[in-house]
């Protein structure tokens, strides 16, 4: 039992020192070569936040071509678009230019979302209307 304990000591210790010498292995956030008054972690974020913001661009453009709101969920659109509006506020609070891009440019496709949904909701219900009317008569 002693040789088993001073084993599982000699591991951690090992395992310590390993730990408190990677501290100079984490790289600098430094300036991009690309654009250098742009950090690399701000250059990844415009990136990342590309494809998360046009995310939602299928289902718009699905139901532009369809001209219908069939298949659309306006809970999902309120909800994305309400924390899209509290990450332009966390972008805000910690100065950071990709979150606040990318999440304007998400509320503006989500916004286009709404209107449209909007828009096709209320031609699908006159359409009902007449043909109801229609078939009365």
């Amino acid at each position: 039992m002693y040789r088993h304990n001073k084993a599982a000591s000699a591991i951690l210790a090992i395992s310590l020192l390993m730990l408190c010498s990677c501290a100079g292995l984490v790289p600098q956030d430094t300036a991009s070569l690309l654009v250098p008054h742009f950090r690399r972690s701000e250059i990844l974020g415009f990136v990342a936040g590309f494809g998360t913001t046009f995310a939602a661009m299928p289902d718009l453009m699905t139901m532009l071509k369809r001209r219908s709101s069939a298949g659309m969920n306006p809970r999902m659109v309120a909800i994305m678009g309400v924390f899209q509006i509290l990450w332009i506020y966390y972008g805000l609070l910690i100065a950071s230019r990709p979150v606040i891009l990318w999440n304007l440019i998400a509320v503006l496709i989500n916004s286009v979302t709404v209107a449209a949904y909007r828009h096709f909701v209320r031609k699908e219900k006159s359409t009902t209307k007449t043909l109801a009317t229609s078939m009365r008569s």
